[in-house]
């Protein structure tokens, strides 16, 4: 990773004994920001630590003498140093005289996007996302770099305040051979998006602080013309532009929708729900939490479904360490509460595009930190979160027809009522099942039902037996008991499937602590270790708790076994 900075030119333009402080100060190669303020003893920034570089308070000749030093203030009141990637800020008093400045050291680092340079290469729009001050403008002067340069692709960055290509009508050497397009003024910033797409001819555009309703409208229109996207928005996550009405058409916009009765029903979720309205602008979204930790998610669509729909997406988590090597693990949180975090081993090698998965590279990877917490406040908008699911048509089964139990055809064709439909379609494909899922009962050869639904809606027991459907019903919809379900519609043995009331037994007795540590085993071999195959590694529990947990992952059937030292020894399951 080389980094360069051109620190000299930003120390020339500070008073001289602030400069000489500077150039002997053990971290100036680390410094963040040099802050002036009228009546106030100067400050210089670094990443952890602040302190004065003065006991004598900034005096406004001081302040004229940097601003003389420096270019023109836009009307953003930032101006910068030409040939240079350096930023100058101004606070102004209400008279609009400049009583303050920010001088912040802009950074070339050439290299900062190994950890998702396969995602830059596929050619989807992303959306980098991040608090001030974790390198986003820097990861998109990189982006635009190695995409005019590596890729040999035609790149206009749309720079509003020469931020990204450095002030000047020269643009700074760290963006390559990408184009820069300078804007007059913030406000005009949609129309220069517009204008760079029909007059020049871009496979990629680059924009930095996408911040208003009508700078998102220009990105979705330079996106639905088929120009690949790299930008950076005003958020720290992709919740925050699910909840911000100016910004989320970046992730698709979202909508209310009332359902019917029985599809609320079917549901199991309320009448007015929230739903995305059109496709993503971005496809790719990258939450920077730190310089050397971001997380990412392939599927932008995917994630704000799961948002709305009450679950929780399971993203990956990129990690480089000093020697650029990059560690991918992909997080699962436990939803309403219940037990942690879950983490899957995924990567563990130098680069993104090489092989992944714990089998090619041998080794496991330590779970990761807690990432955030999640918002657990009702508001008006939390209220219209539901707990629906992703309906697909049907599940394509190239099985041979055959004759079933009842002697109807196979495959099975079944209507599932107030059934997990994503927990159906998991049993199906990981035991193979000839079934096939139907949303029209007319066509259906059984229905699979909760029976607390089914004891309360009479229509659908008129509806079967006027069709002459069967109806069979489940206490929960649970894995276990759907897959018990599923086989006994099948008239097919289940020896390999524990009594779900055991299972039950296990999870709804014994203390909160063993509560949330079963919860947080039964999540995992759900939805991970059946269904993806990979390993999983739980969160350290005590001798007692994981000897439930051991016994819990023995009813799926699958090994499991302690290691680590205590008091952090937790449990690793494997799949079967």
């Amino acid at each position: 990773m080389t980094i360069t900075d051109d620190l000299q030119k930003l120390l020339d333009i500070l008073p001289q004994d602030l400069r000489q402080v500077l150039e002997n100060h053990p971290k100036r190669d680390s410094l963040v920001e040099v802050v002036l303020d009228l009546g106030r003893r100067p400050e210089a920034r670094f990443p952890n630590q602040a302190e004065y570089l003065s006991e004598t308070p900034v005096t406004q000749a001081q302040i004229d003498d940097c601003i003389q030093r420096v270019g023109t203030f836009g009307g953003d009141n930032r101006a910068g140093i030409e040939q240079t990637l350096h930023r100058i800020s101004a606070i102004r008093n209400r008279t609009g005289k400049i009583i303050g400045l920010t001088c912040r050291v802009g950074r070339a680092v050439f290299g900062t996007i190994g950890m998702i340079r396969d995602l830059v290469e596929t050619g989807k729009s992303i959306l980098m996302l991040g608090r001030p001050g974790v390198g986003k403008t820097t990861a998109l002067r990189e982006i635009a770099r190695v995409l005019a340069d590596e890729l040999n692709k035609r790149v206009v960055i749309i720079d509003t305040s020469n931020e990204i290509a450095g002030d000047g009508d020269v643009a700074h050497p760290a963006i390559g051979r990408a184009r820069r397009m300078q804007v007059a003024h913030p406000e005009l910033q949609h129309q220069v998006m517009i204008e760079a797409v029909e007059n020049h001819m871009p496979e990629v555009i680059v924009i930095d602080e996408i911040g208003t309703e009508l700078e998102a409208l220009a990105a979705r229109t330079i996106a639905e013309r088929g120009v690949q996207l790299v930008g950076t928005a005003h958020g720290n996550q992709i919740e925050n532009l699910i909840k911000n009405p100016t910004l989320s058409d970046l992730v698709g916009g979202i909508q209310a929708v009332t359902l019917g009765d029985d599809e609320a029903r079917r549901r199991g979720s309320q009448k007015t729900v929230l739903e995305r309205k059109a496709p993503p602008t971005f496809e790719i979204a990258v939450e920077m939490l730190e310089r050397q930790r971001w997380v990412v998610h392939e599927s932008v669509a995917d994630t704000v479904d799961n948002l709305l729909r009450g679950r929780q997406p399971s993203p990956q988590t990129r990690t480089v360490d000093e020697q650029g090597k990059v560690s991918v693990t992909r997080q699962l949180s436990v939803v309403n509460g219940r037990g942690g975090q879950l983490g899957v081993a995924e990567e563990s090698s130098p680069s993104p595009r090489q092989s992944n998965g714990w089998r090619s590279s041998g080794q496991m990877v330590a779970l990761p930190p807690v990432e955030r917490e999640r918002v657990t406040g009702r508001s008006e908008f939390d209220r219209l979160l539901d707990e629906s699911f992703n309906y697909s048509e049907t599940i394509d089964f190239s099985a041979t027809r055959q004759s079933g139990p009842n002697g109807e055809d196979l495959p099975l064709h079944i209507y599932p009522y107030g059934v997990s439909r994503h927990q159906l379609e998991q049993v199906i494909n990981v035991l193979t099942l000839p079934v096939v899922l139907t949303k029209d009962i007319d066509s259906a050869d059984a229905i699979l039902a909760l029976r607390s639904h089914v004891k309360n809606h009479a229509k659908l027991r008129q509806m079967a037996k006027a069709r002459h459907v069967p109806i069979h019903m489940i206490k929960s919809s649970t894995i276990p008991q759907i897959t018990r379900g599923l086989r006994r519609l099948l008239n097919m043995d289940d020896p390999e499937i524990a009594d779900d009331r055991e299972l039950q037994l296990f999870l709804h007795s014994g203390s909160d602590d063993e509560i949330d540590a079963l919860e947080e085993a039964r999540l995992a071999v759900e939805q991970i270790v059946i269904p993806k195959g990979q390993p999983v590694e739980l969160l350290p529990r005590s001798p007692q708790v994981r000897k439930m947990q051991h016994e819990l992952v023995e009813h799926y059937r699958l090994k499991s076994h302690s290691f680590g030292e205590e008091p952090n020894r937790r449990l690793r399951i494997y799949p079967a």
